[in-house]
């Protein structure tokens, strides 16, 4: 049996959670960049945040998001310590 928890942040916005042992999840479902900031890198720049954020806090990235999952489709070495690839399996 999995411990779930639930988990918020500030806002009273979060998602529940199975960890287990010491590999967290960080489940990343939309990358959304408003129509006014697009062609200017602003989607890279959110995951090279998540990205950062992942590995400063052992985080296993599960890439539900159409464009992070992508990138790390296209760049598997740089994200292979973070890409959590066996959870759909």
């Amino acid at each position: 049996m999995h411990t779930i928890q639930l988990k918020l942040n500030d806002n009273g916005r979060g998602a529940f959670v199975i960890e287990e042992g010491n590999e967290n999840n960080l489940t990343v479902f939309h990358t959304h960049v408003d129509d006014k900031l697009k062609g200017q890198g602003v989607a890279s720049e959110l995951l090279s945040t998540m990205v950062a954020y992942a590995r400063a806090n052992n985080k296993k990235v599960i890439a539900l998001c159409p464009y992070v999952g992508a990138q790390f489709k296209r760049h598997p070495e740089q994200y292979a310590d973070i890409w959590n690839q066996t959870w759909h399996s």
